[in-house]
């Protein structure tokens, strides 16, 4: 703070000066004033021209310093707070799931560990083509495969996100098609989205793009709104939207059960790396819609255009009749 503005009393005719500065009196971080203000009292005050000092406590002394705590007390608090928050991020932000099998080689090889996006799902990002997702199993696609038994401290890890849940029924699989695409295998491949043939590098060496057998292997459909149509990049080792067309949802899946986007390879070290998508989802003409984008972008602005030029000469009239 600045300078104090205090009353004091001259010391030869007791004429009292009021809100004149003194410039020896000033406020600092360490010298608060507290308890009496009276003039002449013990340990300085506004009477004696003096530095007031801290009065705190019983005659006079100083308040003592609280002692801290031990390190093995506040242990517990640390750890509660540790898994708090390990419990929020894997709510809201960031899950690990562990792959278990090879239905997405070489992409992702049995035991990698992934970390999975949750947060932009909140915000109503959906899933788009090219993305490695994770979702719960749609209707019953994991039916006969076995589940495994977690020992407490499975349980434990899982619970606080750094463990796949072994109840949970999630798959993983990359998004072909989304709401309003159109898929289609024919013989051996290339597989096609709305027409267009899609060169697909990350599919297993060795393996074509599509298979020829009768029960899941040639097909065309169109993805129905809010719904994802899934492969697995390991074609002939994967059951996934085309095996399963037979369910309630004809092999798709509703964008409500997408846990979120696979977004970078965590564990083991030896192979992070981040999941990107391919560039083969990036090639002109791969929207239905996208004909048809041009002539819809440029009517708003024609609009606007043909609403101004009234108005612009209906101002220019008025300022010509106004400065007659």
């Amino acid at each position: 703070m600045g300078d104090v503005a205090v009353g004091a009393r001259s010391g030869q005719g007791g004429e009292e000066h009021r809100g004149r500065p003194v410039e020896s009196v000033r406020a600092t971080d360490d010298a608060v004033t507290s308890g009496s203000d009276t003039p002449g009292a013990s340990g300085g005050g506004p009477g004696d021209g003096r530095p007031p000092t801290s009065q705190g406590g019983a005659g006079g002394d100083a308040p003592k310093a609280k002692k801290p705590r031990s390190f093995w007390k506040e242990l517990p608090i640390l750890i509660g707070i540790a898994l708090v928050l390990a419990l929020l991020i894997k709510t809201f932000l960031v899950q690990a799931f562990s792959i278990p099998s090879d239905s997405m080689q070489n992409t992702l090889q049995q035991g990698d560990r992934v970390l999975v996006d949750k947060l932009t799902p909140w915000f109503g990002s959906e899933p788009e083509r090219g993305e490695v997702v994770v979702f719960h199993d749609p209707d019953n696609w994991l039916a006969g495969e076995p589940t495994p038994t977690p020992n407490p401290l499975q349980r434990v890890l899982s619970w606080v996100g750094l463990m796949p849940s072994a109840e949970e029924k999630d798959l993983i699989k990359r998004v072909v098609g989304v709401g309003g695409d159109t898929i289609e295998c024919k013989g051996t491949g290339p597989l096609k989205v709305n027409g267009k043939a899609l060169n697909e590098p990350y599919v297993y060496p060795g393996n074509t793009p599509c298979s020829q057998d009768d029960q899941g292997g040639q097909f065309k459909v169109k993805v129905p709104k809010d719904h994802i149509w899934v492969m697995g990049d390991h074609r002939q080792n994967s059951r996934d939207s085309r095996y399963n067309r037979a369910d309630k949802n004809n092999g798709m899946v509703p964008v409500k059960d997408v846990v979120g986007r696979a977004i970078v390879i965590a564990w083991p070290i030896n192979r992070w790396d981040n999941l990107p998508v391919p560039d083969t989802f990036d090639q002109p003409g791969l929207d239905p819609q996208s004909s048809a984008a041009g002539p819809l972008s440029v009517a708003p602005q024609g609009l606007a255009l043909a609403g101004a030029v009234p108005l612009v000469l209906w101002r220019r009239r008025r300022n010509g009749d106004g400065e007659r």
